[in-house]
């Protein structure tokens, strides 16, 4: 191989490299959000209202905390949308709406599943 090459190859290795630490990043962060939201849910059932409320502003803490993250790596729409959907979720749990709040969760928790999808390393997302 020449050594004109290597260079390239090197480059390329290298983006291979974070495009799979991005795909196991992401899947990691927003299995994480997820949990957390399966366990606002749980809270909300057991009309525990406050204590949903303060788990889904955690929630949307440890979400904050990755914007930029997210936003350097992953589509902005995708990533504004769950943003609007924690937030009318918070709403939703101050009015104490049990339909719409677990249609929110169930809504903003397929939307950070489509977000990692979105971001895993296969073969239909590079072609």
């Amino acid at each position: 191989m020449k050594r004109d090459m290597l260079p390239p190859l090197a480059v390329l290795a290298v983006i291979l490299a974070f495009a799979l630490w991005n795909s196991t990043a992401i899947t990691g962060h927003t299995q994480r959000w997820r949990d957390q939201l399966q366990q606002v849910e749980e809270l909300a059932a057991a009309e525990n209202w406050r204590a949903a409320g303060d788990a889904l502003s955690e929630s949307y803490a440890d979400w904050s905390e990755s914007q930029v993250y997210l936003h350097i790596v992953s589509e902005h729409d995708a990533v504004d949308d769950a943003e609007a959907m924690y937030r009318r979720a918070m709403a939703f749990a101050l009015e104490k709406e049990p339909r719409e709040f677990r249609a929110e969760l169930a809504d903003l928790q397929d939307q950070l599943r489509l977000l990692a999808e979105m971001e895993r390393f296969s073969l239909k997302n590079i072609l």
